[in-house]
C-alpha cells in the first residue's frame, strides 16, 4: 500500500525537476536572444559569457510576476512608509554625525577637491554617505548582474531592467569592476552611494585617480560620483538646502508645494522665524525659497531653496531630503531640531492611492497617484480640507478618508 504514494512522490518531483530544467533553458535563451543588443553597445563576447554562463534567477526577489504565485510586492521604502517622527530620530543623528565628523576629518582633502571641482559641500556628500550604506556599513549582498537580469526577465519593469542590466555588463567590460565583486541592493542599485548602472554612465568618477569607477570600494570614488549627480540635477555651489523655521500660527499649509515661492526675506516678513536665531544675509535673504511642511502642522516648517529640489531629485522623498539635509548640518552642529515631530499616524500605502484618486475625481490633485504622501497631495488634501469646513492640518488620517469616501466635495 505504500508503494503508490512512493510513486506519487517520485513522479511529482521528477516533473518539478523537469519544470525547472525547462525554465532554466527559457531564461538562458532569452539571454541568447540579448547578446545582439549587447554587442551593439560594445560589450565582448567574453564578458558576454562570462556573466551569464549558468545564470538562474532570483526568485527570492520582490516585485516579479510569477505564474502561480502572488506577486509579491517591493519592501516599502522607510521614507514613504514611516511617519516623520520615526524616520528622523534624533539617536540616528547623533550616531551617524559623530561617524560623519570623523570621516569628515579622513577624507578631508579629497572632500575638499571635490567641493573645489562640483560645488557641493563635504557634508552633503557625508550625509548621503550615511543615509544609502551607513557609511558603507550596509553592504550589498546580491549579484548585481543576477538581480539585474531577473528583474528583465520576471519583472514588473522588464524593458527599464533590461537597459540596466546591458549597461551592467558594459561596466564589466571597462573594467571598472570584477564579476565577484558587483553587488548591488534588490533593484539593482549599486555602491557605498546606490547608482543603477545607467546613472553610472552619467555620474560615476575615477576621483582617487586608480584608473577604474569604484563606488563599491573607494570612498573618494563614491562621493564623487554623488556630487557630480547633485551638480547635474541643479545643486548651486554656496547655497543652503534649506531653512527651518517657526511658522505664524495663522499658516496656510495648502502654499507648500514647490512651485509657490517668495524670497526668504519676504517670508521672514510674513512672520516665519528662522531656527535658532540664525541671522540671514542679504544674499540668503533674496534667495527663492518654497514653504515645507513634512508633518503638515504637526512638525517643523522649513523654507526650501533650489538646492532642497536637486537632492530630491537624487531620492523623491521629501523625509529623504529632509535627512540628508539635517545630517549634513548635524555634522557641524549639534543642534537638534528646533521644532519637534509630532507623534502622527502614517497611513498604509493602499490608503493613500485611494486618497489620491479621490482627490483626483474632485479635481484637487494632478499629479501621480502613487500612494505617497507628498508636498502636492498634502497641499491637495488642505485644499479639500478647506472647501468642505474641516480642519486644516494638510496631514492624511484615517478619519480624513473616512470622510472622503463618505461625501463631500
Amino acid at each position: 500500500m505504500r508503494i503508490v504514494p512512493r510513486i506519487i512522490v517520485a513522479l511529482l518531483a521528477m516533473a518539478f525537476i523537469h519544470g525547472a530544467a525547462a525554465a532554466d533553458a527559457a531564461f538562458q535563451a532569452w539571454l541568447q536572444s540579448l547578446w545582439p543588443q549587447a554587442h551593439e553597445l560594445g560589450i565582448s563576447r567574453a564578458t558576454f559569457d562570462d556573466a551569464t554562463r549558468g545564470l538562474k534567477p532570483d526568485l527570492s526577489l520582490p516585485d516579479l510576476v510569477l505564474p502561480g504565485r502572488p506577486q509579491k510586492p517591493p519592501p516599502g521604502q522607510a521614507e514613504f512608509v514611516e511617519t516623520p517622527a520615526d524616520y528622523l530620530k534624533e539617536s540616528t543623528f547623533d550616531r551617524l554625525a559623530a561617524q560623519g565628523r570623523k570621516l569628515l576629518d579622513q577624507y578631508r582633502a579629497p572632500l575638499a577637491g571635490i567641493e573645489r571641482q562640483f560645488g557641493v559641500p563635504p557634508t552633503i556628500l557625508l550625509a548621503i554617505f550615511g543615509r544609502e550604506t551607513d557609511f558603507g556599513r550596509s553592504r550589498d549582498t546580491r549579484n548585481a548582474i543576477r538581480v539585474l537580469a531577473t528583474q528583465a526577465y520576471l519583472g514588473n519593469r522588464k524593458d527599464k531592467f533590461r537597459e540596466e542590466f546591458l549597461l551592467a555588463l558594459k561596466i564589466l567590460d571597462q573594467g571598472d569592476i570584477k564579476l565577484a565583486d558587483m553587488k548591488s541592493s534588490w533593484a539593482g542599485a549599486m555602491g557605498l552611494t546606490q547608482l543603477l548602472p545607467s546613472d553610472f554612465f552619467k555620474y560615476a568618477v575615477d576621483f582617487d585617480g586608480d584608473g577604474r569607477r569604484d563606488i563599491w570600494n573607494s570612498v573618494p570614488d563614491a562621493l564623487a560620483s554623488a556630487a557630480k549627480q547633485l551638480r547635474d540635477k541643479g545643486w548651486r555651489r554656496g547655497l543652503r538646502w534649506a531653512y527651518e523655521v517657526r511658522a505664524p500660527a495663522s499658516v496656510d499649509c495648502t502654499i507648500g508645494v514647490p512651485e509657490h515661492t517668495l524670497p526668504i526675506g519676504e517670508w521672514v516678513k510674513r512672520g516665519f522665524v528662522p531656527a535658532h536665531g540664525r541671522s540671514l544675509s542679504a544674499a540668503e535673504a533674496a534667495e527663492p525659497a518654497s514653504l515645507l511642511q513634512p508633518a503638515g502642522l504637526y512638525g517643523p516648517s522649513f523654507l526650501a531653496t533650489g538646492n532642497y529640489f536637486a537632492i530630491k531629485e537624487y531620492n523623491f522623498s521629501d523625509l529623504y531630503v529632509l535627512f540628508v539635509g539635517h545630517l549634513s548640518d548635524r555634522i557641524l552642529d549639534p543642534r537638534p531640531f528646533a521644532t519637534p515631530w509630532v507623534k502622527v499616524a502614517q497611513l498604509p500605502t493602499g490608503d493613500l492611492t485611494r486618497m489620491q484618486t479621490i482627490l483626483t475625481a474632485r479635481g484637487y490633485y494632478h499629479d501621480k497617484v502613487d500612494g505617497k504622501a507628498g508636498m502636492l497631495t498634502r497641499a491637495a488634501l488642505g485644499d479639500y480640507q478647506k472647501r468642505n469646513g474641516l480642519k486644516v492640518d494638510c496631514w492624511p488620517s484615517a478619519a480624513l478618508l473616512a470622510r472622503m469616501e463618505a461625501g463631500g466635495r
